[in-house]
């Protein structure tokens, strides 16, 4: 049975889904998600967030456990994407004296989604900083403006210390599974909240003077300990900084030649005492975690086939969600291919040229059709440039 205690009087009453397969209709969660939602018991009962329209009725059945009997007095609505806003409507219809909490423009997207009886008279404008008292309990408010909507907020329950903070520090996989926190997490990061770098350092700063003793995302596992390793890892990913040294290749390959140059390089680069070499194929690898590990790494070759007098669909997809993440400060070098015509090169640099404080290689491959003797001798210039040797 799953603990739902996370101290005396606050209780997890998320839901694991195990079954979804696709999170946003775009990310694989081979270990699926988990929806997080927590009671708050005191001389009032706070909810914070509801939970995905996949969980509804194992999420009420686990409210209706721990309230024992007792009624919410308020619904905290951090945010309201619908994996977490979606019984927003059920909760205020079964609970009519329920008010809600959030902040003006929580207020002015929730009628886009629902029709809450009696609103204006229900509900609780917050502002930056704002504190409500429930008992032994009291909440404060800070808003997280695009962390990763607009209307997000967080809340600092003060006497125990704890932050609920939104999407914040969450990562794919169900509270039972057993996995590094910090692969998912960074995955999650980069490609839901990772374009919203700047935001994401001003919460931190407003975060940081606030004493926090646990951590209770939106998704993931609620982090009790070492919190100095979260935050940290959100600073570096956040400034778009490098978390490793090491070389990311990432190649699209029609009819295999692209991938055998590119297999090549690596090997040449490990020969050459590249600290860590890690390569993606980009027609069947997971586009997250390429997204993942090309904000992981310092250094990143792209190799990629022609077509159609432009760039094979694979990698020119790659890279333009690079650019809508916000992907800068790294170093790149580009391999391309092509038979009579080759202009992948041309079409990366016009993508790459986009992002912020990139620097490109000089040496600049071009394979026709086959990798050559002269190729490899090309490869092994690439691959000192990249390592700068």
């Amino acid at each position: 049975m799953k603990d739902t205690k996370i101290t005396e009087n606050i209780k997890y009453i998320g839901v694991d889904d195990k079954e979804i397969r696709l999170f946003e209709g775009q990310y694989d969660v081979p270990n699926g998600i988990s929806y997080n939602s927590y009671l708050i018991l005191d001389q009032a009962v706070v909810i914070m967030d509801t939970v995905d329209k996949r969980a509804t009725d194992e999420w009420f059945n686990n409210l209706i456990n721990e309230l024992d009997g007792r009624y919410p007095d308020y619904l905290v609505i951090s945010h309201l994407e619908p994996d977490h806003a979606y019984n927003i409507q059920k909760l205020a219809n079964k609970y009519p004296n329920m008010r809600l909490i959030g902040n003006a423009k929580t207020f002015m997207y929730l009628p886009q989604f629902f029709e809450i009886p009696n609103l204006e008279e229900r509900k609780i404008v917050v502002n930056e900083g704002d504190i409500i008292s429930i008992g032994k309990h009291t909440l404060q408010f800070f808003m997280a403006p695009m962390v990763h909507w607009p209307e997000v907020m967080v809340t600092y329950e003060q006497s125990e210390k704890i932050l609920f903070a939104a999407d914040g520090f969450g990562k794919f996989g169900t509270l039972d599974t057993d996995e590094d926190w910090t692969c998912e997490a960074r995955r999650y990061y980069f490609n839901i909240v990772g374009k919203y770098g700047p935001q994401v350092q001003a919460l931190l700063k407003k975060t940081s003077t606030l004493d926090i003793k646990i951590i209770c995302p939106l998704h993931g596992p609620i982090l009790k300990d070492n919190l100095e390793y979260y935050i940290q890892k959100y600073d570096i990913w956040s400034k778009y900084e490098p978390e490793d040294d090491g070389v990311f290749i990432a190649y699209a390959s029609i009819h295999g030649y692209t991938k055998e140059t590119a297999l090549k390089l690596a090997k040449i680069l490990e020969e050459k005492g590249a600290k860590k070499v890690t390569t993606t194929d980009l027609t069947t690898d997971d586009m997250a975690e390429a997204i993942e590990d090309a904000f992981r790494y310092d250094k990143i070759i792209l190799a990629a086939s022609s077509y159609n007098n432009g760039l094979f669909p694979p990698m020119e997809q790659f890279l333009h969600h690079l650019e809508s993440k916000n992907y800068q400060n790294r170093k790149i070098g580009i391999i391309e291919n092509g038979t009579w015509a080759p202009s992948a090169a041309r079409c990366m640099k016009d993508i790459i040229n986009k992002m912020k404080d990139i620097i490109i290689c000089n040496t600049t491959i071009t394979i026709k059709s086959k990798m050559n003797e002269k190729n490899i001798e090309e490869l092994n210039t690439l691959a000192d440039e990249i390592l700068n040797k």
